[in-house]
């Protein structure tokens, strides 16, 4: 997939997004109905109206390329190396508790790398995105503000974490990189600050699926942040599952 064809169709998702988030808005407000997954975790009608806009989109702007979501079981028993990762709404359990930390998200994947994405959290409305190296956004009154450049303070290094309790092995991580305090934060949101440098870290042992991080990863490594497994390694998608290994998120690569 050529770049500007890449750009072109994250470029028209921006206003699909911007639906898609008031209409996840608009149903709440009207009273969730909900249920509860096989993998145990809630499932509203927000996340199943979300789901159809986007892949509906989705199919129209890419119609070759397959689409893999949290919420549909198409195409999950399939090896790919391009497709589309979507979680329609990241952060269900904040959704449903009128929360504005959740997110609707779609992240490309071309030859199992994390390439392009968006990411929208329509309670703060805050909207991110990226199409290529260097070319990470956040979109401010109709303004496009690049996020790719970013001054660290190493004394003053700040974390997100998905539990303001933290495991042994994420402590120790946070100790030699030195952080000094860490926010509670559930969805793909923190990506999203820390490529904009509001944050600088985000450490988490093997948890969720890849359609949770594939936007984010996009927009984070297209700023000149990392995404790396804990011993460093790249994190490639498309894997047995989709499941997520260990994963550590820095702002830029100096910390």
């Amino acid at each position: 997939m050529e770049t500007n064809k890449i750009e072109q169709t994250i470029r028209s998702l921006i206003d699909i997004f911007y639906d898609a988030g008031k209409l996840s808005l608009d149903l709440r407000a009207k009273g969730l109905t909900e249920h509860i997954k096989k993998d145990k975790t809630p499932v509203t009608n927000g996340d199943i109206e979300v789901n159809r806009i986007i892949l509906k989109n989705l199919k129209k702007l890419t119609p070759n390329i397959p689409i893999v979501s949290e919420e549909t079981a198409e195409n999950k028993d399939l090896n790919l190396e391009t497709f589309w990762l979507v979680d329609p709404i990241d952060g269900t359990y904040d959704y449903i508790h009128n929360r504005d930390e959740f997110t609707l998200n779609a992240g490309l994947i071309i030859n199992k790398e994390a390439i392009a994405g968006i990411i929208y959290a329509p309670g703060k409305n805050r909207m991110f995105y990226s199409f290529g190296n260097k070319l990470s956004y956040e979109l401010k009154n109709n303004k496009e503000e690049i996020i790719n450049n970013k001054k660290i303070d190493k004394d003053n290094i700040k974390a997100v974490s998905y539990s303001n309790n933290l495991m042994p092995k994420i402590k120790e991580i946070h100790n030699k990189l030195n952080v000094k305090e860490y926010v509670k934060m559930k969805s793909s949101l923190k990506f999203c600050v820390v490529a904009t440098g509001e944050y600088q870290i985000y450490v988490a042992e093997p948890r969720a699926h890849e359609w949770d991080i594939a936007a984010g990863h996009a927009i984070l490594k297209n700023s000149g942040g990392t995404v790396t497994d804990f011993d460093g390694n790249n994190i490639s998608y498309g894997k047995d599952g989709f499941k997520n290994p260990s994963i550590i998120l820095k702002s830029t690569e100096g910390i």
